[in-house]
């Protein structure tokens, strides 16, 4: 679908032909080498790109909370240090993103155009079943590149507007897709983190215990394992921090992110090993 530098100025009949809602399924009739998993790779074997690790996410009475560190590694090397992994989806939903780091941007972007296709050719949005379906679809289509080396796993939680609760959906490599309930963690550092929040987590958790929560969480998980950045104070990166409810997306700001990572750190000061659950 390239240009025509004679053309009249309109739009390809491809753009003008009445077809699917799904904007991945219009791609790949008409430009399928466009598609992520649709690529030949250059080489056979492992191959050595930035991944981005940890990502968490909780639910609360009010909505659910989706977090990730800052770091992407790259074998034993910090490739970057303030990476962005967690990506509002729509206006109700986000994705934290933990694999191979381009890939994993790549498809999120393409996840935002599906979700908007779709609702500017039905006139409404998915349900956020279906959104969770369509993303399963998209890892699945990745399987090829996955096999290689080049896996994205991401998180994807939302506020369900039909059930009025939050929801969080992990995924695996083949487009697996499971609901988490309570709290989920995917990437490296997932282990220690989901056992921060085992620790931690209530049904009645408000709004500021939950985003503390899963910082908590990623800092537990940055104190186990070396690709999971902790806050960086002296450069002043700290988790990006997301809530979704009825109103919509909101991204906590740096200033309210800092306060939360500081205050920890304050404790950490104190206990190590951070807050300790009770026995019984």
């Amino acid at each position: 679908m390239e240009a025509n530098p004679r053309s009249t100025g309109r739009l390809p009949a491809a753009f003008l032909t009445p077809g699917s809602s799904s904007f991945l399924d219009f791609l790949g009739e008409h430009s399928p080498e466009l598609l992520p998993g649709r690529r030949t790779l250059p080489v056979q074997g492992a191959i050595e790109a930035p991944h981005g690790t940890t990502i968490v996410a909780t639910t609360f009475p009010g909505g659910v909370v989706l977090a990730g560190d800052r770091r992407a590694t790259m074998g034993n090397m910090i490739a970057q240090r303030d990476i962005e992994k967690v990506f509002p989806a729509d206006e109700y939903s986000a994705v934290g993103i933990a694999g191979t780091a381009g890939l994993a941007v790549e498809m999120v972007k393409l996840f935002q155009l599906e979700l908007e296709h779709f609702e500017k050719v039905e006139g409404t949005q998915l349900s956020l079943e279906g959104k969770a379906n369509r993303l399963s679809t998209m890892i699945r289509s990745n399987l090829g590149m996955a096999m290689q080396g080049l896996a994205v796993v991401p998180l994807f939680a939302g506020w369900d507007v039909d059930r009025e609760k939050g929801r969080i959906f992990s995924y695996d490599v083949t487009g697996g897709r499971s609901e988490e309930h309570g709290y989920a963690a995917t990437g490296s550092g997932s282990i220690f983190a989901r056992g921060a929040m085992k620790k931690l987590y209530r049904d009645d958790l408000t709004e500021q215990q939950a985003t503390t929560l899963v910082v908590q969480a990623l800092y537990d998980a940055a104190d186990d394992d070396s690709a999971t950045g902790g806050p960086d104070v002296a450069r002043r990166i700290y988790p990006i921090v997301t809530v979704i409810t009825d109103e919509g997306f909101r991204r906590l700001t740096e200033a309210e992110s800092s306060d939360i990572a500081r205050s920890i750190l304050e404790r950490r000061l104190e206990q190590p090993d951070g807050p300790r659950a009770a026995l019984l």
